[in-house]
């Protein structure tokens, strides 16, 4: 069985709150453990490296890891789970 070994997380921006500057965060992907011990990276494919902040002169951009949420599932059996739905009412 695949397991999610890290959520991949992106810093996407600031905010201040009570004048103190909060970063803001969007987990963008995992970090999977295979049954043969083969890791893999899955990526939201709607992220967009070019809109994350960077340091001025950078080509680079900053992806944390951290440890899963304990309630979350792998993408791969959120998928699975999911019914398809079609937008025509009948």
């Amino acid at each position: 069985m695949t397991k999610k070994v890290k959520d991949i997380v992106a810093t996407v921006g600031s905010y201040t709150q009570n004048g103190v500057n909060k970063k803001r965060y969007k987990t963008v992907g995992g970090l999977f453990s295979s049954d043969d011990g083969n890791q893999f990276i899955m990526l939201d494919r709607s992220f967009n490296p070019a809109g994350v902040p960077f340091k001025d002169g950078s080509e680079s951009i900053l992806l944390s890891l951290y440890d899963p949420k304990q309630n979350t599932t792998t993408t791969t059996q959120q998928a699975a789970k999911q019914p398809v739905e079609d937008d025509i009412a009948f």
